[in-house]
């Protein structure tokens, strides 16, 4: 099986060296780059094209919630994980309606930020337990759109709610008590009806449009 390829954009020395390295130790990953700044993002990604950037925000030039957005222009398909210490809600929906495709805290354990890569080429949008319960909470205090443009069923409302929370598609046929090709199916129905090709892009429209 092809290595994972990650990018890392992180303006601190220390930590981008300390990823990199721990990182790279972990087999079937390897870190094909790793920069301080996004200055040069479009560049840099067509040319190393990883499978998956870990992304810090608060960067020199340009910050990385930018750099998601430039990245996004030209390609839909890379995940980009956001690796952060901001766990304001602003940061939070402002990176995933961009185009994250999960928000994790710099103080999450080394394993959690492997997982979470192997997660995210998975189809899963990766949150730390903080910020999938901001994320919650949002939802909890936002009225409800009445009107159901997209003709999602119940369950589908459901597994896409799932997703917002950062479930991986195990995590979700735990919750439901359905087969993962199951989930896969109702994944693929809720792309379709949104118009959508991947989770992270089905994640920032529930999010943008309160579908959920």
């Amino acid at each position: 099986m092809k290595d994972i390829d990650v990018v890392i954009y992180e303006d601190n020395k220390a930590l981008r060296e300390a990823l990199k390295d721990m990182i790279s130790r972990t087999n079937g990953f390897r870190v094909t780059d790793a920069f301080a700044d996004c200055m040069q993002v479009e560049t840099q990604v067509k040319k190393l094209q990883p499978d998956v950037i870990l992304m810090d925000i608060d960067m020199p030039g340009v910050s990385g919630i930018q750099g998601v957005q430039m990245i996004r222009h030209f390609d839909v398909d890379v995940h980009i994980l956001m690796l952060t210490i901001f766990d304001s809600n602003e940061k939070i929906f402002e990176a995933l309606r961009s185009g994250a495709s999960g928000y994790l805290l710099k103080k999450t354990p080394p394993s959690k930020i492997i997982d979470a890569i192997t997660e995210v080429c998975n189809g899963g949008a990766p949150m730390s337990p903080e910020i999938a319960k901001k994320v919650l909470k949002h939802f909890n205090e936002e009225p409800k759109k009445i009107e159901n443009k997209y003709k999602l069923t119940a369950r589908e409302k459901d597994i896409l709610f799932c997703l917002t929370q950062g479930c991986s598609y195990k995590m979700a046929s735990e919750q439901f008590q359905l087969s993962i090709d199951t989930i896969r199916f109702y994944i693929k129905q809720i792309y379709l009806k949104l118009q959508v090709n991947s989770a992270p892009e089905a994640v920032a429209k529930a999010l943008r449009e309160k579908l959920v």
